[in-house]
């Protein structure tokens, strides 16, 4: 299980990495780069970067789509890293997890959860993470500014984003870009420690500091 979860993970964050590639060779392909090197995300040390191409001979609404998934990818590690956090320092929900019995003190943190949940349980989270992809974390109305955003016409964040400047929008946007794109290294890193010696947080190795228990 612990495999098959990690070369997913490893396939969808592949994909998720769009910014553009610079390229030295071919003129079509540095006239693609001219066309995206003002893009949100597109920064030093490494600029336009695209290592599968995936932008190769692609247009705007292909850069839009690879730069919405970036974004979703990034929000879900955001939110993993955090709930592996909180996780493994031994932060639970009290009482059951289902009418089985289970409780939520004894689900361990990180993959090792996917040898106590029962299949049943892993269906409904496929199912939920299913709904909400083709329902509610999309544009619905249309009114979306950019990839990613799905504020919907929705109050108070719809108002509190209309009170930023422009240029605020940018930087806002670039914050997110970035800390999405660390928590999807981060929690690649995670799963890899887990997988390789059960311990994930290799800070607590350096400092000489207890494992979290998993």
């Amino acid at each position: 299980m612990y495999k098959l979860v990690l070369s997913l993970a490893l396939l969808s964050m592949a994909s998720a990495f769009t910014a553009p590639r610079v390229a030295h060779k071919a003129p079509r392909a540095a006239a693609l780069s001219m066309a995206f090197e003002n893009e949100v995300g597109a920064q030093p040390p490494l600029g336009f970067w695209d290592p599968l191409a995936l932008l190769e001979g692609q247009n705007e609404a292909r850069f839009d789509r690879l730069r919405e998934v970036e974004i979703k990818h990034g929000r879900i590690s955001m939110l993993a890293v955090l709930g592996h956090v909180i996780t493994s320092s031994g932060i639970r929900w009290p009482g059951a997890a289902g009418v089985d019995g289970l409780k939520f003190a004894d689900i361990p943190s990180g993959l090792a959860a996917f040898t106590k949940l029962p299949p049943g349980y892993i269906f409904w989270f496929v199912a939920l993470v299913g709904t909400l992809e083709l329902n509610v974390m999309k544009d619905v109305t249309g009114l979306a500014e950019f990839p990613g955003d799905y504020r919907n016409g929705v109050t108070p964040g719809a108002v509190l984003w209309d009170n930023f400047s422009e240029e605020q929008k940018l930087q806002k946007r670039g914050i997110e870009l970035n800390n999405g794109r660390a928590a999807m290294m981060g929690i690649l890193a995670l799963m890899v420690h887990e997988c390789l010696d059960g311990k994930p947080y290799i800070i607590n190795t350096i400092l000489n500091l207890p494992s979290p228990t998993m």
